[in-house]
């Protein structure tokens, strides 16, 4: 069994639809369970639509219009769709007539891109040829947590999927909906945005898939984001601890929880690119070919936000670093990369509202600055502390470029490099980065 996802590119028209086709079609005989996103802006769509529900606006016939359009260009019936829109106007005027767009109401809004799409695109495949069958995700079995926004399923759901799932009919493809999830009471969830990948992988694990494949508009794994580095090429192998920091800080390709169900299981994850099936992509699983050390790629997370405590009495103080990041985890804060001295440690963060209320209490213990506007800019690779040198390189270049390094971290034995410079500098840094390391000899 084979389990193929599908991202919002890749069926945004009719145009690309039409490749999905041919792509599934070429594999039935594998017996793909093909997981689709909602088409590309049609999330954003409903998201704004609730918003504006929330602020008084009622308007759903812009997000409806969209979605109708899609589905008349691939030829489906207008009453496909009624029942689902008739059920996202009511949802939406009840927003409106209350005023308030709750964690709970905005997953429901959000979870009718995915249940629109696989509906629209099953008809489609069956009218061209191929059986198939729509299934919201809840129906095989992924039931969820109540965590709206970033659900996950309950323990044992997988015993559940794999049942329900091995009795579909062998001849005829489900086509299901990423992203989002059912509580047993029935309240609709989503496993976070563009989550459609975790979803593929969830079910990857849960039916010991031999491959579980994303499908993007991007060669695979690219060595760095090709709208900064037009250069940027693909990766052929990598493992799983690599594509995870590139997923985590800022790779466009993979959602950071993605590969954590198929390392759990030992199940490759394949990514490849819907506009070029016969290119062969990037395959992670835990052993990538040998194990020679050497940048992998190169990533980066901007917008974030630096939180520096400077307290002289920290030095050989016991527990002061307990103290501080126990204020981080008590008001929500997310750490990402933290960096000491004697006298003071750096940190960052992606949001402002729970680091402010942390650097609040913090001034107890120091003198406390938040800086906004810095990015993460990782180099990943294996065995990076072994290359003699390859600091210098690193760091030399940027310097080269008038980039200024305003901390860094690298742990012992770790799979990254990691720098924080501001929002403006991104583009030069990663740019004179892919050059040394990927283009001159």
């Amino acid at each position: 069994m084979l389990v193929m996802k599908f991202g919002g590119s890749s069926v945004a028209d009719r145009r690309q639809i039409d490749k999905v086709l041919a792509i599934v079609r070429a594999a039935a005989a594998r017996r793909p369970v093909v997981v689709c996103s909602a088409h590309k802006g049609i999330t954003d769509a409903l998201v704004h639509a609730a918003r504006e529900a929330a602020a008084g606006r009622f308007a759903p016939e812009t997000v409806l219009e969209r979605q109708r359009g899609v589905a008349r260009a691939c030829g489906a019936a207008d009453a496909l769709l009624a029942p689902l829109e008739a059920e996202l106007t009511d949802l939406l005027r009840g927003i409106y007539l209350v005023r308030e767009l709750s964690p709970r109401s905005l997953d429901f809004v959000s979870s009718f891109g995915e249940r629109w799409s696989v509906r629209v695109i099953a008809d489609l495949f069956r009218r061209e040829g191929l059986p198939a069958d729509a299934h919201d995700v809840w129906d095989l079995g992924f039931v969820t947590d109540a965590e709206f926004g970033a659900a996950r399923p309950l323990p044992g759901w997988e015993a559940r999927a794999r049942a329900i799932i091995e009795a579909l009919p062998a001849d005829r493809v489900p086509v299901v909906t990423g992203f989002i999830g059912r509580t047993a009471a029935g309240d609709v969830t989503t496993v976070g945005r563009n989550g459609s990948d975790l979803t593929a992988t969830l079910l990857g694990a849960a039916l010991g898939a031999e491959e579980v494949q994303i499908w993007s508009d991007t060669d695979g794994v690219m060595t760095a984001d090709p709208r900064l580095v037009p250069s940027a090429r693909n990766i052929p192998t990598m493992r799983f601890d690599e594509a995870a920091e590139l997923a985590y800080f800022g790779s466009r390709v993979l959602h950071p929880a993605t590969l954590l169900p198929a390392m759990a299981a030992g199940i490759p994850v394949r990514v490849l690119n819907t506009n070029r099936p016969e290119h062969a992509g990037t395959v992670i699983r835990e052993v990538a070919g040998d194990d020679v050390g050497g940048v992998t790629s190169i990533a980066y997370k901007e917008r974030q936000l630096v939180l520096t405590l400077t307290a002289p009495r920290m030095f050989g103080e016991l527990g002061f670093l307990g103290r501080v990041f126990d204020a981080c985890a008590r008001h929500g804060v997310v750490v990402d990369v933290v960096a000491t001295s004697e006298v003071s440690v750096s940190l960052t963060a992606h949001d402002r509202e729970p680091l402010e209320r942390a650097a609040a209490e913090l001034a107890s213990l120091g003198e406390v600055r938040v800086l906004p506007g810095r990015t993460i800019l990782v180099v990943v690779g294996r065995h990076l502390a072994a290359r003699p040198g390859l600091g210098a390189v690193i760091l030399g270049a940027i310097a080269d470029a008038g980039v200024n390094v305003e901390l860094i971290s690298h742990a012992f034995g770790a799979v990254n490099l990691t720098l924080v410079v501001k929002d403006e500098d991104v583009s030069r840094a990663v740019g004179v980065l892919h050059r040394v390391l990927f283009e001159q000899g």
